[in-house]
């Protein structure tokens, strides 16, 4: 029997699209804005969630603060968020509540304030140890003032903290992403984030001639990654993420395994009720008639029962312990051989794919064409 009185989980994603300046590589919703455009967006943000409507049965299980750099506006700006939160949204008493934060834009009394809030977890974006790459990027801070801002942050009495790497740079080599892997585990954050750097359209990256690593270096810097981090004890349980036991992102996991979650704050995406949808990326919008957030909807599309599975596969797949097929039965009611029987054969038979203890999965080889083998669970 299922108790229909237990809250159903949520997750909410809240978006500061301001930075002190914009990275080489940068293609999110994001640009500097002074304090008072600030206080503005932070006002139209709280007013955004007393207009929340149907959450009445859900349970706050993780809040996300991202950018832009969330770290970069006054502590308060946040806090007042999350307390306005609160006040609307029942949450878990273990919420995770994370920030991402920039070095160099943190100081003490800033992470006292996210404490006191009830702040947990802290994910600093380095993205490389090297001060020449972090050049290249157009990053604000240098290695040295990472050190700084993580020894703020322990100070401050965070221990769940994640660091953001990025790998295949400009004129990176493979010796140079292992120092920057080596120099970053040993201070032993919690968790580890490393993306490869992807070269989006309209960043000034891809105005530039760079000297990118081969596709072959690429590969092997990413297998590499799992090899190093397992020696200081990470575990590598999502494509591009990897924890010490117990210290996986549950908001992170809570995407890859649809549970819904509500994106508050200019241009933020969200799955909630069946359907998608994503926030007006105007901010003059955004500001005039965020109190209604049926009017600052845009996209909207109610899933199918299709879409649901497809979207079930191609997300859980990103997992490293894979998608469960009772899940899928329970899910959706169909058994995940008779729907998809034929995709996984053809990747099972190919090695990219496995089944182990009811899941099916990408193996070490199915990572690097992950994304030929996801689009093979869409239906055209």
């Amino acid at each position: 029997m299922k108790n229909h009185n237990m809250p159903k989980p949520l997750e909410i994603y809240v978006h500061i699209p301001f930075c002190a300046k914009k990275c080489a590589y940068c293609d999110f919703l994001s640009a500097p804005a002074g304090r008072k455009q600030q206080e503005e967006y932070g006002q139209a943000v709280r007013k955004e969630i007393r207009g929340l409507s149907d959450t009445e049965d859900f349970e706050v299980v993780s809040v996300f603060f991202g950018g832009g750099t969330p770290s970069l506006p006054e502590a308060s700006l946040l806090t007042d968020i999350l307390d306005e939160l609160k006040i609307k949204l029942k949450f878990s008493p273990e919420a995770e509540i994370t920030i991402e934060a920039n070095p160099g834009t943190l100081t003490k009394e800033k992470l006292s304030a996210y404490r006191n809030a009830g702040i947990n977890r802290l994910s600093l974006g380095l993205q490389s140890a090297d001060n020449r790459e972090l050049q290249i990027l157009g990053r604000i801070h240098t290695f040295e003032e990472f050190l700084e801002s993580w020894r703020l942050a322990l100070e401050a009495g965070f221990d769940n903290i994640n660091v953001d790497l990025m790998f295949a740079l400009p004129d990176q080599t493979e010796a140079g992403w292992e120092q920057t892997l080596r120099r970053t585990a040993k201070l032993g954050p919690a968790h580890i984030s490393a993306y490869s750097l992807i070269v989006e359209e309209g960043t000034p990256f891809a105005e530039r001639e760079l000297n990118l690593p081969d596709e072959d270096t690429e590969y092997r810097m990413y297998d590499r990654t799992a090899e190093v981090l397992a020696e200081y004890g990470y575990e590598q349980y999502e494509i591009s993420n990897y924890a010490r036991p117990g210290a996986a992102c549950r908001h992170n996991l809570g995407y890859w395994d649809r549970t819904e979650y509500l994106g508050i704050g200019l241009g933020a995406a969200s799955l909630f009720g069946g359907q998608r949808f994503s926030n007006t990326a105007v901010m003059a919008e955004y500001l005039a008639d965020s109190g209604d957030p049926n009017k600052i909807r845009r996209n909207l599309q109610t899933l199918t029962l299709q879409e649901e599975m497809e979207e079930f596969m191609f997300l859980g797949l990103r997992k490293t312990a894979g998608v469960s097929e009772a899940i899928f039965e329970e899910k959706f009611g169909k058994n995940m051989n008779e729907k998809y029987g034929s995709v996984i054969e053809k990747y099972v038979r190919t090695g990219f794919l496995e089944r182990r203890d009811g899941h099916v999965r990408l193996t070490g080889r199915g990572i690097h064409v992950s994304n030929t083998i996801m689009a093979d669970f869409l239906e055209g």
